[in-house]
């Protein structure tokens, strides 16, 4: 009995070791939503300096703060596999908590094929030869592996890779913001390739709200998260102040030399740092991109392949994607499935479409602001360690602002075409695919009751 026990306490111990702690799961939330302060260029482009630093402040204020607290006391007092997918279906039924997985599944495909894609293309500013033929697929296709490797071998794996990739792609940028104070004005009149970007005030702060979204893909791993009723309002917080502070401080110490507005474009800040620290700093900056691309994907991998595994053990999958690694508890299957559809859609040459990421997403994130309601009403007495300040109006005041958001974006993707239509009609025809598929799925695989 004695050794029984010795041994009880050892898997207990080998499991605790192996769950998330706080600074990782933060630094896993960073690459999940942010990746650094590539893909703000064009805010600058659009908006200039000031109006610039003005939306990335504003836009946490009223679009992710809210977000994070939704999350903190959804997260605390359910802490399940599948994270929103989870919340929804309980708080709502399998129809909306199907729609939920949905949203999100299909979003993933406008978004993950398209870091491979920037991987390459930072690759390819040092080594132009990986640009030729089938170079470049390669490439994305050899980063798709490696990240679903290390998912597979398990959240402590990935999360502590995130937090090194975070200190790496942080460095370059601290060095830059150091420099830039001791170069006042020197940019002033700097010979710079002239920009070609179009992006208005309306477009930056579209840009602004695609670099502040995906808080809640950090959700989805909670009981792979030590502590979750404590760690993650208090992850959630740290990460916006961080994710945050690495758009803003950049930008202030750049304006200070003076470079003009017009002269930023994606892909700007390997020229600036160049201008700044010389071709030193410009490759660092370089490596940087590719180490923001890669650290995004290998967090989302981890993210989104919990959705078909929270799925499959509800019966709403077929059981194979329940299927965990015996040593790393990751569920593989999931894993290689999402990736082959990756994988699958590197060729198509997706460009970031940020308006069709916005409207899919703010559909599911209102799916989400409904259940934290919903269940405030319906489980009064549900424990949370965490709860949204202000009571039930507070509840329903944090939804207000980023949902007149969603419905400003909404607006705004009439304008934007994608393959012949306008991103809303495209838009809604992925949303009515979704309606289908439960259907069919349910047909298929009957319905079951939601997890209490």
């Amino acid at each position: 009995m004695a050794i029984q026990g010795i041994q009880a306490i050892s898997v207990d111990r080998k499991k605790k070791s192996s769950r998330l702690t706080l600074w990782p799961l933060v630094a896993a939330t960073f690459f999940m939503v942010s990746g650094g302060a590539y893909g703000i260029e064009d805010i600058i482009h659009g908006a200039g300096y000031g109006l610039a630093i003005l939306i990335l402040l504003f836009t946490p204020i009223v679009w992710s703060l809210p977000t994070t607290l939704m999350i903190g006391e959804l997260a605390s007092a359910l802490p399940r596999e599948g994270g929103y997918y989870a919340w929804v279906r309980r708080a709502m039924g399998n129809f909306w908590g199907f729609q939920e997985a949905w949203l999100s599944l299909v979003a993933s495909i406008f978004d993950m094929a398209i870091y491979p894609t920037l991987f390459v293309a930072y690759l390819s500013r040092l080594f132009p030869w990986f640009s030729e033929n089938y170079r470049g697929w390669m490439v994305g296709a050899t980063v798709i592996v490696v990240c679903a490797v290390l998912n597979i071998a398990g959240v402590r794996v990935v999360s502590t890779t995130s937090l090194w990739l975070f200190v790496l792609l942080s460095a370059p940028f601290a060095l830059l913001t150091a420099l830039a104070p001791f170069k006042y004005s020197a940019l002033l009149h700097a010979v710079t390739t002239p920009a070609t970007s179009k992006v208005n005030l309306v477009g930056g702060l579209l840009i602004a709200m695609w670099n502040y979204m995906g808080w809640d893909n950090a959700s989805t791993i909670a009981t792979e998260v030590e502590h979750p009723q404590r760690t993650y309002p208090r992850a959630m917080l740290l990460a916006l102040a961080i994710v945050a502070l690495s758009y803003i401080l950049p930008v202030a110490a750049v304006w200070m030399t003076k470079l003009p507005a017009s002269a930023w474009e994606t892909g700007s800040w390997a020229d600036i740092a160049g201008l700044l620290g010389g071709p030193l700093l410009r490759i660092a900056l370089v490596v940087g991109g590719m180490i923001s691309a890669f650290g995004m994907f290998n967090a989302l991998v981890m993210s989104y392949s919990r959705v078909p595994l929270a799925m499959a053990q509800d019966g709403m999958l077929p059981p194979v994607f329940a299927k965990l690694h015996p040593r790393t508890r990751a569920p593989w299957v999931a894993i290689i499935v999402c990736a082959l559809c990756w994988a699958l859609c590197l060729g198509m040459g997706f460009e970031r479409l940020v308006t069709i990421d916005i409207l899919l997403y703010g559909f599911s994130l209102g799916l989400e602001f409904v259940a934290l309601i919903f269940l405030r009403i319906r489980e009064p007495d549900l424990p949370r360690p965490f709860r949204v300040p202000g009571g039930m109006f507070g509840v329903v005041a944090i939804g207000i602002v980023p949902m007149l958001l969603i419905g400003f974006s909404a607006i705004q993707s009439e304008y934007e075409i994608v393959w012949g239509i306008s991103s809303f009609a495209l838009g809604m025809i992925l949303i009515a695919a979704g309606i289908a598929a439960y259907f069919v799925n349910r047909a298929i695989h009957g319905d079951t009751e939601p997890n209490t």
